[in-house]
């Protein structure tokens, strides 16, 4: 039987995915560079950008749950690493020790429920001040993890994509947690962390959004390059009267004849409603604005600058994320990881 090939696609940049990599990997100085990859990669696929990033060199990995280390287990080798941020539940308990990857625990009971198990090499976040997962800062860590085989001693950063005063106060809280804790390697900045200096960069670094095309901060823009780039096929070009309105709830009102194309994309994609009557589609280089209300499945696209596109072509969407963020109201993760199942994932 011919595979069946999906209307929608995601035209995905292997070139790019290495380049972001080596870039953010120069930038961290003598510290390794590894890569999150929870949520599929952030949508992109986890086992393949793992392969292509473990061609490149990368040699530690992090996804947020055991459910996406069982995926991603085949992969490892013995230089290999790969970090479950969400640590250790009672429920995971028996997959965590049959594992060879490694929880990252943040809670005195995850401690306890490690240790008593006779758990091997771990992973300790430390809480310095963004109040989510981790041990805080200001009890006795040192205490706490006494006896564990701790490989890396981590923390994460609030407001590394801001000048906060809270970065250079976590970077020293994190000082003093590293003062107190012997662990293998310390790490401390993400994607934006990577980019406020060496002096976050410790051991090990752990980009995610800036590996797939995010901008973190507006100093790396001209050097990390897009990886994402959806595509869509015309189901149908039509054209519309003036006067004639397009789409739900008829927000689109026609101020004279004009063409459309209608596309295989919608919100169940993510492609959300915030980019109803503001985002774009691309022909080669002309920009062909959307019209009317994003729906759950389809999309209306003015495609009147090019008379030659038809029923069965493919457009570009724009979806340049630091734009596009800007376009839609959604952050650039949220433009990432909402990023379908109905997308075929071509990689280029």
């Amino acid at each position: 039987m011919t595979a069946y090939i999906a209307p929608l696609r995601l035209a995905l940049d292997g070139d790019a995915l290495l380049s972001n990599w080596r870039w953010l990997a120069g930038q961290g100085g003598s510290a390794a560079c590894g890569a999150a990859i929870k949520a599929d990669g952030y949508g992109v696929g986890a086992v393949e950008v793992m392969r292509r990033l473990t061609g490149a060199g990368c040699r530690d990995f992090f996804v947020s749950n055991w459910a996406e280390a069982a995926v991603l287990e085949p992969l490892l080798s013995d230089d290999v690493s790969l970090s479950v941020l969400h640590g250790v539940r009672a429920e995971d308990m028996a997959r965590a020790l049959a594992s060879r990857a490694r929880p990252t625990l943040s809670t005195p009971q995850q401690v306890a429920r490690w240790r008593e198990a006779g758990g091997g090499p771990c992973d300790v976040m430390v809480d310095t001040g963004m109040n989510r997962l981790g041990l805080d800062w200001r009890s006795d860590v040192a205490a706490t993890a006494d006896g564990l085989s701790i490989v890396t001693l981590m923390s994460h950063l609030a407001c590394a994509d801001e000048d906060s005063p809270l970065n250079a106060a976590q970077l020293e809280r994190f000082q003093g947690a590293r003062a107190a804790v012997q662990a293998d390697r310390y790490s401390l900045a993400n994607s934006a962390g990577i980019c406020l200096g060496t002096d976050y960069a410790f051991d090990l670094t752990r980009p995610g959004l800036a590996l797939y095309g995010g901008v973190a901060r507006a100093g790396a823009r001209d050097h990390i390059r897009p990886v994402v780039a959806p595509e869509a096929q015309i189901l149908q070009r039509r054209r519309v009267l003036a006067g004639d309105t397009i789409g739900y709830n008829a927000t689109h009102r026609a101020s004279m004849d004009m063409e459309i194309a209608i596309l295989n994309m919608g919100y169940a994609d993510g492609y959300l409603r915030g980019f109803s009557g503001r985002g774009a589609a691309w022909a080669d280089d002309v920009r062909l604005p959307v019209v009317g209300r994003v729906s759950m499945d389809l999309i209306a696209v003015d495609v009147g600058a090019r008379p030659d596109v038809a029923e069965g072509d493919w457009l570009t969407i724009d979806y340049a994320l630091p734009d596009a963020a800007r376009v839609s109201g959604l952050s650039q993760y949220e433009l990432l990881t909402g990023l379908g199942a109905r997308f075929d994932r071509v990689w280029r």
